[in-house]
């Protein structure tokens, strides 16, 4: 059975930092694409940064303020964000998907969320 268990989130000053968690079994995420997408109450889900055979990619929207990094012993997936804005504020969702997913921004495993709220 794929799990996927997000921690990390919480509330955070306009500028600060947060790192999410992403623990991951059932699944060979060495050879998967992780993925970090985010979703507003009313709004489509939006992909912001994935990892697959250690090379990332990241949204506009992040790129150069978010970094995404895995442990492969630990099976845990990291979401570091750096300089955030209030519009970064969502539910933050990791997600497992096969490799050819990837350059779809498409995932297979969805994790439960952990909400990310930026106060200005």
């Amino acid at each position: 059975e794929v799990q996927l268990v997000e921690s990390g989130g919480g509330s955070v000053q306009a500028g600060g930092s947060l790192r999410l968690s992403c623990a991951a079994s059932g699944l060979p995420t060495e050879t998967y694409c992780m993925a970090w997408y985010r979703q507003v109450s009313g709004r489509e889900r939006e992909g912001v940064a994935r990892i697959l055979l250690g090379m990332p990619a990241y949204s506009d929207a992040v790129k150069g303020r978010f970094t995404i990094s895995q442990d492969k012993d630990k099976n845990t997936l990291y979401l570091h964000m750096n300089n955030l804005l209030p519009e970064d504020t969502a539910m933050y969702y990791c997600a497992a998907g096969e490799a050819w997913r990837c350059g779809h921004w498409e995932a297979s495993y969805w994790g439960q969320g952990t909400q990310v709220t930026v106060d200005s």
